[in-house]
């Protein structure tokens, strides 16, 4: 039996969840989300918690179970709380600014300004204190990983001097120049 599947998402106070015709949909006071059940997998709601339970056995049916009670509890984290990301800009003129409510504009180095499109659900924010530590906010935990993930891949922390694209906590291992390669003769 799946440790995982077979324990029940508890909803807290303000969240409801309904099945209907092979879509759960979560609502909370953040937003709703909608998720489409797997064939293999079926959910009940109970009182004040979810329980997913699979139809058989075989290998599909319980990897399923336990990736849809892991989804459904995101989800209603996501309803209830939201979902947060930290990266960080660091390097030498690199600067972002934030050009209307839907675009992004990065200076990472390069000849141009890369303009990054936010998509719907997604909010971002600059920190206050430091303008180059970006907050990715949303309410679906897949959506705030994979912008994220985008806004690092335009310029990823290199190893020498540690430019780049990071996550706020991510350590970039340094490496040593040229220089420490030589030996004297």
């Amino acid at each position: 039996m799946s440790r995982i599947g077979s324990k029940a998402v508890a909803l807290p106070s303000g969240v409801t969840v309904s099945v209907a015709s092979g879509t759960v949909t979560v609502k909370g006071a953040r937003g709703e989300l909608m998720y489409a059940l797997l064939p293999e997998v079926s959910v009940a709601v109970e009182d004040a918690s979810v329980k997913v339970s699979r139809k058989n056995d075989s290998k599909d049916a319980r990897a399923r179970h336990g990736l849809t009670r892991a989804l459904l509890a995101n989800m209603v984290k996501g309803v209830s709380d939201g979902y947060e990301k930290k990266i960080e800009i660091i390097g030498v003129g690199y600067k972002v600014t934030l050009k209307g409510p839907r675009l992004l504009q990065l200076h990472l180095g390069f000849s141009h300004p890369i303009d990054f499109a936010i998509p719907v659900g997604i909010e971002i924010a600059q920190d206050e204190r430091n303008k180059n530590i970006l907050m990715i906010r949303g309410i679906d935990k897949q959506l705030v990983g994979l912008v994220t993930a985008q806004i690092r891949e335009l310029r990823p922390p290199e190893p020498y001097k540690g430019k780049g694209i990071r996550y706020i906590d991510e350590v970039v291992r340094r490496k040593a120049g040229k220089a420490a390669g030589k030996t004297a003769a």
